[in-house]
C-alpha cells in the first residue's frame, strides 16, 4: 500500500491515459462566485459567514439586513486565505450586534451571488425551547462517495446536488430545516483521505484529495449556508489518508489538518464572556476564552445552553492522532501542554445554571460503544471533568451508527438512570453516511438503551425546558423516529462541583 501512494504521489501524468482521475468541480467564469457556504456562532449576537472562491479576495464583503429587500448593512474583512494543493480561497466575514432570535437576510458581494437566510443566535438565558441536529462522520456522495439505492422518490432536489444521488441525511436536514436552530458536527467531514478507494483517483491523488472536499462542501452548503453549522475535528481531518505511519507521503497542504484549519479556524467561536453575576463563574470563563483554541476546543452558548466541543484526536496524553499515537497520523499539537484540558476544566467551571442550565459537550471519539472500540486514552483525559462539573449530555462520533446510552460514570449506570442522574449521558450520531459504510452494532454493554445500523440516521436534541431535554433519533431516508428518551434533570445548583 505504502508504494501505492508514493507511486499516486509521482506518477499524475500517468492518470490521464490510465484512468479517469480526480472529479475536480469545473471552475466558474467568474471567479469571485462564492462556493461552500458556511455560517457559525462566533460570539453573543455574532454570525461568521464563511464561503470559498477560486481566487484570492482583497476585500471580502457581505450585505446583511432584517429584510431580503433592504440589505442596509455590510461587514467586510481581509480575511481571504489557502494552502498548498488547494485550488480555493477561504474567506470569513464576522457580522456582529445582531438582534437576538432574529431572521436575517445577507448576500455574499459577487457578481454571481444570491440572497440567503439564517436565524440568529438566542442571548443566554433565553428559555424558549429549541432543537439542535447533532450528525457526525458525514461523507461526500456520489463517483468519490458512497450512494445506497433506495425509493427513488427520496431522491434529493436541493440546490448543488444531483439529483440522481439518494444524499437522505442532508435532504432530510433540508426537508426539516424549520424545525431545528443549528447543527453540531465533531469531526468527520467529507472523507477525502478515503480517494484511494476508487480506482478512476489511483494515480492522481494529490487533486482527487481535493476534488473530494470540493464536491463536499458543495453538496453540504444549502444546509451549512442557512443553519449555524458547528465543527470540531474527526480522524479524517487529519492528513491526505489514513494509514498508519505513511503521512510522509502527503504532499504540502495535506497534513495535520491543514484543510480543516483553513475552514473552520475563523468560522467558529472562541469561548463567551460570562453571562453569570458570579465573580468566581466571570474569572473561570475568562481563563477559558484565552485558552481556547478554536476550531479545535472553544464553546458557545444558546439560549437555555452552554455547548463545549472538544478534540479527542490530538492534545492530550496518548492521543490517538498526536505525535506517536495509536493511530499513525502524527498530528498536532496545536497548544501548550494540558491547554486543552486546562481550557476544558475552566469553561466548565464558569457554567453557571440558572443561566445556561443545560451542559453538552461534543467530541469526535466516545469511549462508551457498542463493538468494543471505545477511546480509552479519551475517556481517561475527559471523563473525570465531565461528571466533576455535570456535563449533562455528551455527543460523539467515530463509530458510523446511531446508539444511546443510560447516564453512565466509570463504566457503570448511574442508578437514577434518566431521573436527575449525576453522571452524564452518552449518545453516538455517527451514522449519518460516508463511504465507509455502516458499522455492525458488534457486542453490547448492559447500559446501552438503543443501537441501530440499518440505515443512515442522525440525532436531534431538544430542550423542552430548563429542566427537560429530549433526544430522538431520526432514520435519514423517511424523517421516521428510531428511538426517543427524555433526560430530567433538575439543575438545582448554581455551580455544580461533584
Amino acid at each position: 500500500m505504502v508504494n501505492l501512494l508514493a507511486l499516486a504521489q509521482r506518477l499524475p501524468l500517468l492518470a490521464s491515459c490510465v484512468i479517469a482521475g480526480a472529479s475536480l468541480p469545473s471552475i466558474p467564469t467568474d471567479l469571485t462566485t462564492p462556493f461552500q457556504q458556511r455560517l457559525a456562532i462566533n460570539g453573543p449576537n455574532a454570525i461568521s459567514v464563511g464561503w470559498n472562491t477560486y481566487q484570492k479576495l482583497d476585500k471580502p464583503c457581505v450585505q446583511y439586513g432584517t429584510s431580503s429587500d433592504a440589505l442596509t448593512s455590510q461587514a467586510c474583512s481581509t480575511n481571504s486565505v489557502t494552502y498548498p494543493s488547494s485550488r480555493t480561497h477561504a474567506n470569513v466575514v464576522i457580522l456582529t450586534g445582531l438582534s437576538p432570535a432574529t431572521t436575517y437576510y445577507y448576500k455574499i458581494e459577487s457578481t454571481n451571488s444570491s440572497v440567503e437566510h439564517f436565524f440568529s443566535p438566542r442571548i443566554a438565558g433565553d428559555t424558549t425551547p429549541f432543537a439542535m441536529n447533532a450528525v457526525i462522520d458525514l461523507g461526500v456522495y456520489g463517483a468519490d462517495g458512497y450512494t445506497i439505492e433506495m425509493d427513488e422518490t427520496k431522491r434529493d432536489t436541493i440546490p448543488h446536488i444531483d439529483p440522481s444521488l439518494n444524499h437522505t441525511t442532508i435532504n432530510q436536514l433540508a426537508n426539516t430545516v424549520d424545525d431545528y436552530e443549528f447543527i453540531v458536527h465533531p469531526g468527520d467531514f467529507a472523507y477525502a483521505d478515503d480517494w484511494i478507494l476508487r480506482p478512476k483517483n489511483l494515480f492522481d491523488g494529490e487533486d482527487a484529495f481535493q476534488a473530494i472536499l470540493e464536491q463536499f462542501y458543495d453538496q453540504l452548503s444549502p444546509i451549512s449556508g442557512r443553519k449555524a453549522y458547528m465543527a470540531s475535528p474527526g480522524n479524517h481531518e487529519a492528513a491526505c489518508q489514513e494509514i498508519p505511519f505513511t503521512t510522509g507521503l502527503c504532499p504540502a497542504g495535506q497534513k495535520n489538518f491543514t484543510d480543516f484549519m483553513n475552514r473552520f479556524g475563523d468560522t467558529m467561536s472562541t469561548a463567551f464572556p460570562s453571562t453569570s453575576a458570579a465573580e468566581a463563574a466571570k474569572v473561570n470563563a475568562n481563563k477559558a476564552q484565552l485558552l481556547s483554541n478554536p476550531p479545535f476546543w472553544y464553546s458557545f452558548e444558546y439560549g437555555m445552553l452552554h455547548f463545549v466541543m472538544i478534540n479527542t484526536e490530538t492534545d492530550f496524553d496518548d492521543a490517538p492522532d498526536g505525535k506517536g499515537g495509536s493511530a499513525g497520523l502524527n498530528s498536532g499539537p496545536f497548544g501548550a501542554p494540558d491547554q486543552q484540558l486546562q481550557f476544558l476544566e475552566a469553561d466548565l467551571a464558569s457554567v453557571d445554571r440558572t443561566v445556561t442550565p443545560w451542559l453538552l459537550v461534543g467530541g469526535h471519539r466516545p469511549w462508551y460503544t457498542t463493538g468494543g472500540k471505545g477511546c480509552k486514552p479519551c475517556q481517561e483525559a475527559f471523563e473525570p471533568l465531565f461528571y466533576k462539573y455535570g456535563v449533562d449530555l455528551a455527543i460523539f462520533g467515530h463509530v458510523h451508527n446511531s446508539q444511546r446510552f443510560q447516564p453512565a460514570y466509570k463504566d457503570t449506570a448511574d442508578p437514577k438512570g434518566m431521573n436527575d442522574p449525576a453522571a452524564p449521558m452518552y449518545i453516538v450520531a455517527g451514522g449519518a453516511g460516508n463511504i465507509e459504510g455502516l458499522s455492525a452494532v458488534g457486542s453490547n454493554v448492559s447500559f446501552n438503551s438503543f443501537a441501530y445500523a440499518d440505515d443512515f440516521s442522525y440525532a436531534k436534541v431538544n430542550f423542552l425546558s430548563a429542566n427537560d431535554l429530549q433526544v430522538d433519533f431520526i432514520r435519514s431516508s423517511t424523517g421516521e423516529v428510531l428511538d426517543t428518551s427524555v433526560l430530567h434533570k433538575s439543575h438545582k445548583q448554581q455551580f455544580v462541583v461533584q
